[in-house]
């Protein structure tokens, strides 16, 4: 199952690994039966026992297996199962398969997960209720009216709608228990999963816009400011819309297999994968080009003094903003999917989940200039409720961010 909550992931859930792991290893023991069936009554007959493919053997036989596939997703195993022919038919493996093949080890990984799951809900829910918040501060106070914030609060509600796709695809995957998620073909579940990878990639192209203002800012750039919003919001939400459609046209017609979440091996997966590959390689390039940018404008021989704590300020927005920005997916998207796959889950979904709280408290909780409209919102209401002015809310201005 794909992790569509942080990413370009395209690795499979775990379970659903080993429950095709063993349907690929029972469809092959079948062929192998289907063409070996012993036609006499001596021995044993070739048999799968839901692990392991046993062929035939005579009467007094031991035949010796190696530990299965399923068993190695996550680690080399190396055991040896046994089984005696006997006059009866088979007897009982030997030594048992969690001793042989480390069974405990597996399972410890699929606890691992189940844990992976909790700490995520945990960060989202956190999340969600403190964008929510920082979404109304942003829109309830006129003076906090500006581009800048404008774009913060379309990235503050991509964070907050991947949220939501995130525990309303956890809700019709893993409702109950009977529910055979990898295998789940429903409309409901096909919308949830649309609906996941669509605001994974609008939160990866409102990340790139984030980009493309503070480097058309610190070019000074923006002459048309409207129209630049317009383009914003076309390439934030529109640019995702389209791929989006384009992939599901084709699940649609060249693919329609299971819920439209497994994508190991699906040419098609490209259509959602590519555009946010080069999205993050563009945003890496747009910030590397803001640094170099701020290096220079803060040089005391090319700036004005004047000028001098504004870029100041700027750069530490910036500098605040690189690890937030996906830079880290420069490094996995070049690399195998199966490649780190506990260290891949763990960044994109537990730190990952958090990545909208911190957002927001940077870009919102400590803004300077939000600061400054809650302090004089909350002196306006000591003033009504009991009728002092202070000294602060006469004379106080209002600041840039940062």
């Amino acid at each position: 199952m794909l992790m569509c909550s942080n990413g370009a992931l395209s690795t499979l859930h775990p379970e659903c690994e080993y429950i095709f792991q063993l349907e690929r290893d029972e469809q092959h023991c079948l062929e192998y039966i289907a063409e070996h069936t012993n036609k006499s009554n001596n021995g044993c007959v070739s048999m799968w026992d839901a692990v392991v493919c046993w062929p035939n053997a005579v009467t007094g036989e031991t035949v010796y297996r190696a530990c299965p596939d399923v068993f190695s997703l996550f680690k080399n195993t190396t055991g040896l199962v046994a089984r005696n022919c006997t006059s009866g038919g088979w007897s009982k493996p030997f030594p048992p398969y969690h001793i042989a093949c480390r069974v405990e080890d597996d399972l410890l990984e699929l606890s691992y997960f189940a844990t992976l799951k909790i700490i995520y809900t945990i960060g989202y829910s956190v999340s969600l209720v403190v964008l929510a918040v920082a979404v109304l501060i942003l829109m309830l106070f006129r003076k906090l009216h500006c581009a800048r914030n404008y774009i913060h609060i379309q990235l503050f509600i991509t964070y907050i709608l991947k949220a939501v796709s995130v525990f309303i695809k956890d809700a019709t995957l893993f409702s109950s228990d009977d529910t055979n998620h990898c295998t789940l073909s429903t409309f409901a579940c096909k919308a949830s999963v649309i609906f996941c990878h669509y605001c994974v990639m609008a939160n990866f192209f409102w990340l790139l816009v984030e980009a493309l203002y503070l480097n058309s800012l610190l070019l000074s750039s923006l002459y048309h400011m409207h129209c630049c919003m317009w383009g914003f919001s076309l390439l934030g939400w529109g640019v995702p819309f389209i791929f989006i459609s384009l992939w599901i046209g084709s699940r649609m017609y060249f693919e329609d297999t299971e819920c439209w979440d497994i994508n190991e091996k699906s040419q098609f997966w490209w259509i959602i994968k590519g555009p946010i590959v080069v999205s993050i390689a563009v945003n890496f390039m747009l910030f590397m080009n803001i640094i170099r940018i701020l290096i220079q404008k803060l040089n005391p021989r090319l700036i004005q003094f004047n000028n001098s704590s504004q870029y100041r300020r700027l750069t530490k927005s910036t500098l605040l903003l690189i690890p937030l920005f996906g830079t880290h997916y420069m490094f996995f998207n070049f690399l195998p999917d199966y490649f780190g796959v506990s260290l891949r889950f763990c960044i994109e979904l537990c730190l990952g989940s958090f990545q909208g709280l911190l957002v927001a408290i940077l870009y919102c909780f400590l803004n300077q200039e939000v600061q400054k409209e809650m302090h004089m919102q909350w002196l306006r209401w000591h003033e009504r409720s009991y009728g002092v002015v202070s000294p602060v809310a006469k004379c106080s201005q209002m600041d840039t961010p940062f």
